[in-house]
């Protein structure tokens, strides 16, 4: 909970929202995420995982990736960074190492991603770390008052096994 100011930076922007599948969030509403996301973290079996972002030179958090357990052996990948800290190689970075945690650790078949399409970098973020696009799936979130379409994504065990290893 002492990373309220740092969250709602992130989820408190129309900027970083605009592009997720909630609209911005007030403190309140930051402060029951963040107490939420702790709850379920102790639950058994969990049903998603938070990674905070930081830099290498504070503990500030500036994102977040998260991956929701969905379906059999399957997730989703979830990520959000402060507007300062686009294009840095933070989102790729704890993209890349959800993605070993998916496979690796919590032994899944199948990770998904849903970007909405006028999202480029993060399009262009997720395909160069070997997701596939599936199609599109036609009015997937309501948010800022409009539905919105999401190209669905996918990576799977397989396809990872068979790429070269990453640093």
């Amino acid at each position: 909970m002492d990373d309220v100011d740092d969250a709602l930076k992130i989820v408190g922007d129309d900027r970083v929202t605009y592009w997720l599948s909630f609209d911005s969030r007030d403190r309140d509403q930051t402060e029951q995420m963040l107490a939420g996301a702790i709850e379920r973290a102790q639950l058994s079996p969990r049903t998603e995982y938070y990674l905070a972002i930081t830099p290498l030179t504070s503990n500030n958090v500036i994102g977040f990736c998260r991956i929701g357990l969905a379906g059999v052996k399957a997730g989703k990948l979830g990520y959000a960074l402060a507007p300062a800290e686009w294009s840095k190689g933070y989102a790729s970075d704890a993209a890349r190492r959800m993605i070993r945690f998916t496979f690796d650790d919590l032994g899944l078949h199948r990770l998904s991603a849903a970007v909405g399409p006028e999202n480029e970098t993060s399009l262009r973020m997720v395909e160069q770390l070997g997701f596939t696009r599936e199609g599109v799936l036609r009015d997937h979130v309501f948010t800022n008052g409009a539905w919105r379409n999401s190209v669905l994504l996918s990576l799977l065990s397989t396809d990872v096994a068979s790429q070269p290893p990453q640093k």
